[in-house]
């Protein structure tokens, strides 16, 4: 059956223009917490039955068309040997962060069906009670943002351990750069083998990074992702997400990805003539959801006005849903999208 997301990622005419968003199950929606419950957030990814639940109920209670797998960044890095908790108020926590070139070597490369089974599990699950007509996406982190958490142990603002390390032991880190992307390929072959439709990759870190610097420390790693990926599925579309990194999309776009989504900083018709891409995804700011529903359609308006029309725009938002978001303004963005680019 016609999958409109997969049509639109292929660059081809779509009856109407396809939405779906950035965190789209998250803790926003009454329904994500009646099945999570109390349960820690990295048993929560880690459950197959859960995840899918909040996979599902997304899908369905928004009427977007794409499911996107529930999961997060960084529980692949914890097999690896990293020790990830998620801490209320802090976020995830790594408890021995990357801080030397021995920590790098000591880091595992197993299995993905070893390390991350789970993953498998959901996807499988998912597709069992999603509609036919529905695109499920798969989900990792790009290299250079898995490596920045391993390294810097938390969010961070200025990014200190992150870069020295990427300055002073350059060898080491483009070793763990290239490190994670396999065990990340490997993770995005046992998603693709059980079922998924297409894959995002989130670099959400690396609009900190200067151009020159993107090109020596994050640029061949994602490159090596992105063709592993290809290699292992050559038709699959591979949806490349970093948050402001608007003077990164030139080199970005030579990387291979078949979907360029854009954050909400970036003018999405002008980057999309200038860089020929394909296709693009976005690119509202996900707080204009947090306004009334006038301004959620009228800004809504706008990016399809930069979109123009074109084949190959997928509507998302430039960010993720915050949690602050009332549920009625994300219905209302999805039935504005269907309803005003099918005009």
């Amino acid at each position: 059956m016609r999958k409109i997301f997969i049509e639109a990622a292929n660059g081809r005419p779509t009856p109407y223009t396809p939405i779906w968003l950035n965190r789209q199950a998250g803790r926003y929606m009454p329904e994500y917490h009646a099945v999570k419950g109390d349960m820690p957030s990295l048993e929560f990814f880690k459950n197959p039955e859960k995840a899918a639940q909040a996979t599902l109920d997304a899908q369905r209670i928004l009427g977007v068309d794409a499911a996107i797998l529930f999961a997060d960044l960084l529980p692949v890095l914890e097999p690896m040997g990293l020790d990830l908790d998620y801490v209320v108020g802090t976020g995830p926590v790594f408890a021995n962060p990357v801080r030397s070139p021995a920590d790098v070597e000591a880091l595992r490369r197993l299995p993905a069906e070893e390390a991350t089974p789970y993953i498998a599990d959901t996807v499988r699950n998912v597709l069992s009670g999603l509609p036919a007509d529905i695109a499920l996406i798969g989900f990792a982190g790009a290299p250079f943002t898995l490596a920045s958490y391993a390294i810097e142990g938390r969010g961070s603002r200025n990014y200190t351990y992150v870069k020295k390390f990427m300055y002073t032991e350059e060898q080491a880190w483009q070793a763990l750069a290239f490190k994670l992307a396999d065990q990340v390929v490997d993770y995005l072959r046992l998603q693709i083998e059980a079922g998924v439709d297409a894959v995002q990759l989130f670099d959400t870190w690396v609009g900190n990074l200067s151009v020159a610097d993107f090109r020596r420390y994050a640029a061949p790693a994602t490159k090596r992702l992105i063709d592993g990926i290809k290699q292992l599925a050559p038709e699959l579309p591979v949806v490349y997400f970093g948050t402001g990194n608007h003077h990164l999309l030139d080199d970005v776009a030579t990387l291979g990805a078949d979907v360029l989504a854009f954050d909400w900083r970036t003018p999405l018709g002008a980057t999309w003539s200038r860089l020929g891409c394909n296709a693009v995804q976005g690119n509202l700011d996900p707080i204009v959801l947090c306004a009334d529903g006038a301004t959620v359609e009228r800004q809504a308006q706008l990016v399809l006005d930069e979109a123009g029309g074109r084949p190959g725009h997928i509507f998302n938002l430039g960010h993720g849903i915050i949690p602050e978001t009332p549920v009625d303004n994300v219905k209302r963005l999805v039935a504005y999208v269907h309803e005003a680019s099918a005009r």
